[in-house]
Formats: structure tokens, sequence, C-alpha cells
């Protein structure tokens, strides 16, 4: 009975490695046509020569920070893909029953929005890991952030972090204050429920969110915190 069940662990865990052997080279295939269709380096490009492109010196650094600390805290550590994201992400998942965490990191939902469409098939997420180790391989970690800010979504049609400071608050990126910076980096999260009105207590709950996470991240003292609280 034993030798049965070691047999069948056996054979389980073989059928898992070749369903991820199939799925990495099919992720690996998807990456390669869209290559093929229009070269990574093209797609950059593009969000380059928007109209109002904001470049990382012009960002300020409170909004850098809020945005690494509730995006990805391990942004600047990890070389495209987080493990340790993906196995919390997963275990939140499980515990849920449901997708509700994806444990992408900046780079990934940079090459999910300038490679592919916005489906969540697990093809699309094997060909996103293959284009954000292109991304970490051909740009350096500001620059990443750069273009992460200039081709996401922040809700009523904006879609660069220029024009959601000016829709949002009237100023350039470069002229929002400390309050404007961390209030700016919830948006992306869920751009469709946080402009509205009467969901204004979510939102906030969700910057308060972001303000814990400057503190645990190094980013802001318990004072400073408290101070835009």
């Amino acid at each position: 009975m034993l030798k049965f069940i070691k047999r069948l662990f056996g054979c389980l865990i073989l059928l898992i490695l070749l369903a991820l052997a199939a799925l990495t080279f099919r992720g690996w295939m998807l990456y390669r046509e869209m290559e093929a269709e229009q070269p990574l380096s093209d797609r950059v490009n593009e969000v380059r020569l928007q109209e109002n492109f904001t470049p990382y010196e012009d960002l300020p650094e409170t909004y850098i920070d809020a945005v690494i600390a509730i995006e990805d805290a391990r942004f600047r550590l990890h070389p495209g893909v987080d493990p340790i994201s993906i196995v919390r992400a997963l275990s939140r998942d499980i515990k849920e029953r449901e997708w509700v965490e994806g444990g992408s990191t900046i780079t990934q939902q940079l090459a999910k929005n300038i490679c592919f469409d916005q489906d969540k098939r697990l093809t699309r997420k094997a060909a996103e890991m293959f284009a954000a180790f292109a991304l970490e391989h051909n740009y350096t970690k500001d620059e990443i952030f750069e273009l992460y800010v200039n081709s996401i979504y922040f809700g009523n049609g904006w879609y660069n972090v220029h024009d959601a400071a000016e829709g949002y608050f009237g100023v350039e990126p470069a002229g929002m204050d400390d309050y404007q910076c961390t209030l700016l980096s919830c948006y992306p999260n869920a751009p469709s429920i946080f402009m509205e009105e009467e969901n204004e207590e979510a939102l906030e709950e969700r910057r308060q969110a972001v303000l814990d996470r400057m503190v645990r991240y190094g980013y802001l003292t318990e004072q400073e915190a408290e101070a835009l609280r």
C-alpha cells in the first residue's frame, strides 16, 4: 500500500511538472509572437513618445515611494518576477477560493500594459513573465518605473501620471504635495471604483493602507505618516 501511494505521489508530481513545462513553452511561444508582431523596444518607444510623457526625474520622491510600497515592495530587488509575492498571492487565492491577488510585480504590470491584453489566462501570465525578464534585462529600474506610471490607467480616461495629476489635482506631477502623491498612488488599483464620489471612504482606506506600507518599508516614520492621515 505504501509503495502504491509513493508511486501515485510520484506520478502526480510528474504530471504537475509536465503541465508547468507545457505552460512555460506556450508562454514562451506567445511572447515570441508578441515580439514578432511588434518588438518590445518599439512598444517602449511608443510610450516614451506619447504626449505628456513624464520622465522619472520629474516624479516626486513621495509618489515613487508610495507606488512601490503599495504595488511592489521588492521592486528594487527582484529580476522582474518575485517568487515571494507569487507564493503569497497563491496562498491568498486558495484561501479565498477565487482569483483575488495576482502577485504581479510592477515590471509584470508594465509588460501586460504594453504587450498583452488584460485577460487572466495562465498562458498570458507565463508570456508576461518572459516580457518582464526582457524589460529588466534591457532597462534600468528607474526606466521601468517611469514607463509604468506613463502607461497605467488612473480612471476618467487618464492613462498616464501627468494627465491624472492634472485631472485630479490641477497640477503637473512635479507639483504634487505629499497628500496628493499618496492619493494618486491609490487609483490604479481600482480606478472605476475610487473615482466615484460615493466611494470616497474606500479610497481613503486605500490611502491609509499606502501610508501603513510606507511606514513598514521605511519610507515614512510613524510621525510623518500620522501627519499625512
